[in-house]
């Protein structure tokens, strides 16, 4: 049994990996700042979950308050020192899953970016240091690859051309891992994740919307031509892989995708079908910030975990409109706009 902190635990990601480390009996403290970046009826949701379980600990505590973490991982050891359980340092790995995510929003107020994905990081990776702790995982993200890379997309892929502050605040978070794995042999991996969706997923995200804006008869909003593509993975196989990354690697970067991207109106269609419903169809001008497509090369996750997605994209699907249906009464009130 081993003793993990999962940062960003409320989160659509962070949730699942803490749920599939209780599932193999693990303990698991959680940390989330509960903020409202999107509605907090989901992150009450998910959270609910994960406090049924004894082997849970939850605390609400925001990585970017350097002093907090500190107090709270200084608590821990102390009580540990006096009969609790024995460990290495205060966890056997710290999973840093708690970020702002989301490249539009990043546009618009890139502080909050760099403030949660870089310097909430860098008091992680310094926490580990500090208390011995020999393994760190962080989330990234596909749009690091930018707009200039062939696809798929491969882990040693230029990631130079950031086309958002998120995208950049992550490759910073990236760079400063690396740093302390070279200063003080912390073994890291970092998993760049391709368009995460399934149940309880977030509202900013494409999936999320398009069952809530479909099945309530509102307009679909679309932006370009609706022919880009994107990776889509479910939350599932990204929190399997998550997971799979806590082995010794050294430092690694890994892709967790599906390999098979889907073109943005045939998953229209695909909600259509689920729900019974037809979509009304608005189009607008493409982002600057988003890219035309995404696509994982996933031999190196294969390689190196084992890890291949078992979820096929029509079962995602059909398991994120079951969800929606089941909590319709509030889900049809969260704002995706």
């Amino acid at each position: 049994m081993a003793h993990y902190l999962v940062t960003g635990v409320a989160g659509f990601i962070g949730n699942r990996v803490a749920q599939v480390l209780l599932a193999q009996g693990h303990t698991v403290l959680g940390l989330d700042n509960l903020n409202d970046a999107y509605d907090v009826r989901l992150k009450d949701w998910r959270l609910a979950r994960l406090e049924k379980e004894e082997a849970f600990e939850f605390h609400q505590v925001d990585i970017t308050d350097r002093e907090a973490l500190q107090r709270l991982i200084g608590d821990r050891r102390r009580t540990m020192d006096d009969g609790g359980r024995p460990a290495s340092g205060s966890f056997d790995a710290v999973i840093n899953l708690a970020a702002r995510a989301g490249v539009r929003q990043s546009v618009q107020d890139p502080w909050i970016y760099v403030a949660t994905n870089v310097t909430g990081t860098l008091n992680l990776l310094d926490l580990c240091r500090q208390s011995g702790v020999g393994k760190f995982v962080l989330a990234s993200t596909s749009s690091l690859y930018g707009a200039r890379n062939p696809r798929p997309f491969r882990e040693d892929a230029d990631t130079d051309g950031p086309l958002s502050p998120y995208a950049a605040s992550k490759k910073a978070a990236e760079a400063m891992c690396y740093a302390y794995h070279h200063l003080y042999d912390l073994d890291v991996t970092v998993f760049r994740y391709f368009t995460v969706y399934g149940p309880a997923g977030r509202p900013d995200m494409s999936i999320f919307r398009f069952v809530q804006w479909i099945s309530e008869g509102q307009p679909v909003t679309v932006y370009g031509d609706g022919q880009q593509s994107r990776d889509f993975t479910h939350v599932e196989d990204i929190a399997r892989g998550t997971v799979a990354g806590l082995r010794p690697l050294g430092y690694e970067v890994i892709n967790l995708g599906s390999d098979e991207p889907v073109v943005l109106m045939d998953a229209i269609r695909q909600i259509e079908e689920i729900t019974g419903r037809e979509a009304q169809l608005e189009f607008f001008p493409r982002h600057r910030a988003d890219v035309l497509a995404t696509w994982a090369d996933i031999a190196k996750a294969d390689r190196l975990l084992g890890w291949r997605p078992r979820v096929s994209f029509r079962q995602g699907l059909e398991e994120a409109v079951a969800w929606y249906r089941a909590n319709e009464e509030w889900a049809r009130e969260v704002v995706t706009r």
